[in-house]
C-alpha cells in the first residue's frame, strides 16, 4: 500500500482498512492526544519541521512497530494500529496477520 502527501486522511484509513483488515488510529502530527481531521491531506497533518520524504509504502509482511515508525519519521505525524478487536496491536505482529 503506497502512501503519499496529497492523501486524505480519512482515504489513508480506509485504504489502510481495506489492504490490511483493520483500523488504524491517525494523530494529529506527533501528538499522541488528538487525532487527525479525515478531511486534511496527509501533507497538512504532517508536524512542523518533518523532514521525512512524505512517501511510505506498507506491506502485509511488515511489523506493526516498523509500520508505524516509517509512518513517523516519513509522513511526520505518528498512528497507532489496532487489532481486530480494536485494541492496540503488538509491535510484533506482521500487518498481514492482523486480520
Amino acid at each position: 500500500m503506497k502512501v503519499h502527501g496529497k492523501m486524505l486522511v480519512k482515504n489513508f484509513k480506509s485504504s489502510f482498512q481495506e489492504e490490511f483488515g483493520v483500523s488504524i488510529k491517525v494523530h494529529r502530527g506527533m501528538s499522541t492526544g488528538h487525532e487527525a481531521d479525515e478531511d486534511i491531506t496527509i501533507a497538512a497533518n504532517r508536524s512542523e519541521g518533518s523532514t521525512g520524504d512524505g512517501h511510505v509504502e506498507l506491506h502485509g509482511n511488515m511489523k506493526v512497530g516498523t509500520a508505524e515508525e516509517e509512518i513517523a519519521q516519513s509522513l511526520g505525524f505518528k498512528v497507532q494500529v489496532l487489532d481486530a478487536s480494536g485494541s492496540n496491536a503488538p509491535n510484533d505482529a506482521t500487518l498481514g496477520s492482523l486480520r
